[in-house]
């Protein structure tokens, strides 16, 4: 799933994964201040739109430019503005201790990619900052119903204990939940969920 897959994806008519936020970020976000927010592989923006109007100010990074293209486009619609940094992650290095908040909805990357990834996102946190992911687990292979179907992409909470070190966990599960998120992510859907604060140093 490089630049070319996600170009495509993005290219086509209507909105990939919907306009309407995650239902665990909506849930989750409601707990915390408006501050600085980096949204990671945020694709069509919905995430990152949500953020800004409940006044965060959001950075939405994603590997694809089209996808940045209709996040940009969502949300001058909805009369609120991001920051957009277009570019792999392997590259992207957020500024230690620079961010609030770091969000990672449906972020599947290879593994070793995803635990370098993980690190610098703890670090970006400043203390006391928060991180809320949600992801699909292995268990979604028998679902179907979004995601990538490689079992290296999926994610346990394990891996998210060992890769997120640093973190107090306020809500770390593996669980089975309903998606509708537009025509890509529909239906029973095995996840993990996570929601982390950054011990103070």
């Amino acid at each position: 799933m490089n630049q070319e897959f996600w170009d495509q994806r993005f290219r086509e008519s209507g909105h990939a994964y919907g306009t309407e936020p995650n239902d665990f970020l909506r849930a989750t976000v409601a707990k915390l201040p408006p501050g600085d927010a980096l949204c990671l592989a945020e694709g069509g923006g919905r995430n990152a739109v949500y953020l800004a109007q409940k006044g965060h100010r959001v950075t939405a990074q994603d590997l694809s430019p089209v996808g940045l293209e209709k996040a940009q486009q969502l949300a001058q619609d909805q009369g609120v503005s991001l920051t957009c940094a277009c570019g792999d992650l392997r590259e992207f290095k957020p500024e230690p201790e620079s961010v609030d908040l770091v969000v990672a909805i449906w972020m599947h990357l290879e593994p070793e990619l995803r635990a370098l990834v993980h690190g610098r996102a703890v670090a970006a946190l400043k203390p006391g900052g928060h991180l809320i992911l949600e992801a699909y687990n292995p268990e979604q292979l028998r679902h179907g119903t979004g995601g990538p179907p490689n079992p290296e992409l999926l994610i346990t909470a394990k891996q998210l204990q060992d890769e997120l070190q640093g973190l107090t966990w306020l809500e770390l599960q593996e669980t089975e939940r309903w998606i509708e998120e537009g025509p890509f992510h529909q239906g029973k859907s095995a996840v993990v969920q996570a929601f982390g604060q950054k011990n103070a140093t």
